[in-house]
């Protein structure tokens, strides 16, 4: 869709059409949000590999939307994930305990077919030029001399965010102190498959779906280097690390990304938001960029939908920074270690041999694969139950005679109060227009990774993006509040 040269409105405007901003843009369009997207592609396709798997949570949330089949059915799974070594979570109670290999490109148009199903308009071969915040609007100038007007502004354009810099969003961290080569070529000599070590780093090799085409991921490379590889560097580097080029020609895409490591201070100015590479940046180590991009997505979406349709305060999304600008603080931090971890160096590698041998025990090897997994995130909503701030276990449970899961409720992005004990012992007449009351059977053990079983609880409020916002013990109390600061006043009866 092509830009008219007028101003154009829309309640929301999301800048950038990748995995973070399609993720964003269907939460606003579940909760009936007047939402488009600009992307500066002109066209769906992507070219080259980027990010190439989907982690246990960002599968969950997914799942909880309804559409994690379709993703399921064109990657493969694989039952670990990476922190300086291989860890195993095919014991961690999930429905999806293990890693899915899923190039970007996939991951990208399955989620663009999912929005365009929700009939979100989406401003192609645009880009953002400039940001104006008002108290009351956003105007956002454009490329080719188009303009849009919007209440809110999210920027999910990537590390080079020129929402972020229009909006004078501080971006402090730290420069890269390594780069990678990452190409897609052809070979006339058979390639060497798989990970390779030499003094400079861990290189690697895949063939990918054609049969024909290599990726390639050279390590080691100059920090200061910033403009795009050509195929002389690539065979340069190739013989560098691996003795030879291997005949490599027709490269189809050619990039470099580094380790710099750098986090917004704020993710919200005024009436503009920032979410994936927009509000940080750091090192693919543990593949955790693209996950980190659609969990910031879920926090987000219903709240600024809340918001936007006057059900909450403004002072609602100041829980989206609250909430994930820690979570991204140690995803930056982890990133450096394992960096650091595959440091050459012969010092180096005694530590690495170290932090091996701890992680071939059962209770590290858990807490690392739930932070590398996304499943230990606990959201600081006070003391009480193990629940409370976390992700709800997806449940077998019978509501009204009927078996279902506690993800098929979520798909409609609304929230859930489940009453597990005595049927109709919950009231919420001032919020049932927002929050689905259902009483409920559970037919399993509650439990969370790394913690393990818990008290399966008598009540829990569950929040559109599947975390807990409330844990009752067999009474009402504290239900109200966490209404309240959840899903705004209650409703007044005419």
């Amino acid at each position: 869709m092509q830009m008219p040269e007028q101003v154009s409105q829309h309640e929301i405007v999301i800048a950038g059409g990748g995995p973070t901003g399609l993720m964003l843009a269907g939460e606003l369009a579940l909760a009936g949000v007047d939402v488009a997207i600009v992307e500066r592609r002109s066209t769906r396709d992507l070219d080259g590999a980027r990010a190439g798997g989907l982690h246990a949570r960002s599968l969950e949330v997914l799942d909880q939307r309804g559409i994690v089949g379709q993703f399921l059915a064109e990657g493969q799974t694989h039952p670990q994930v990476g922190f300086h070594v291989a860890l195993d979570i095919s014991d961690f109670p999930t429905r999806h305990n293990y890693l899915l290999a899923l190039r970007q490109k996939h991951i990208e148009r399955l989620l663009a077919d999912w929005v365009d199903e929700l009939h979100v308009p989406v401003y192609r071969g645009m880009e953002v030029l400039d940001v104006v915040d008002h108290e009351s609007a956003v105007d956002i100038a454009m490329s080719q001399g188009a303009n849009l007007r919007a209440s809110w502004l999210v920027g999910c354009d990537g590390g080079r965010s020129q929402v972020r810099k229009s909006a004078g969003i501080a971006f402090p961290g730290t420069e890269a102190s390594t780069s990678w080569l990452i190409a897609e070529v052809k070979m006339t000599q058979p390639p060497q498959l798989g990970f390779h070590e030499t003094s400079s780093g861990r290189h690697a090799m895949a063939m990918l779906e054609d049969g024909e085409t290599v990726g390639v991921v050279i390590a080691g490379q100059d920090p200061r280097a910033t403009s795009v590889p050509s195929l002389h560097d690539l065979a340069r580097a190739l013989t560098a690390n691996y003795g030879h080029d291997f005949g490599v020609h027709a490269p189809s895409w050619m990039s470099r990304f580094s380790d710099a490591t750098r986090q917004a201070e704020t993710y919200r100015k005024g009436r503009v938001l920032l979410a994936g590479d927009a509000a940080h940046i750091h090192s693919p180590m543990g593949g955790q960029g693209l996950n980190l991009g659609l969990q910031d997505a879920i926090n987000l979406g219903w709240k600024l939908a809340q918001v936007a349709k006057g059900i909450s305060p403004v002072s609602l999304l100041d829980t989206y920074h609250a909430e994930r600008f820690p979570v991204a603080a140690r995803v930056l931090r982890t990133t450096l270690a394992q960096s650091l971890l595959r440091d050459p160096g012969e010092r180096t590698a005694i530590l690495g041999e170290f932090v091996s041998e701890l992680l071939a025990m059962d209770e590290p090897r858990k807490h690392f694969a739930g932070m590398m997994s996304g499943l230990d995130i606990r959201y600081e909503l006070g003391d009480g139950h193990p629940l409370l701030g976390r992700r709800m276990p997806d449940l077998d449970i019978v509501v009204g005679g009927k078996s279902t899961r506690v993800f098929a409720l979520l798909h409609d992005a609304k929230p859930v109060l489940l009453s597990f004990a005595n049927p109709n012992s919950l009231a919420i007449d001032g919020w049932s227009d927002r929050v689905k009351l259902l009483d409920a059977r559970c037919e399993g053990v509650c439990e969370l990774p790394v913690i393990g079983a818990v008290e399966t609880p008598a009540a829990v409020l569950i929040r559109p993006d599947g975390h807990v916002a409330w844990v009752g013990d067999g009474d009402s109390q504290g239900l109200v509040d966490a209404l309240r600061v959840w899903f705004g006043d209650e409703a007044v009866s005419p």
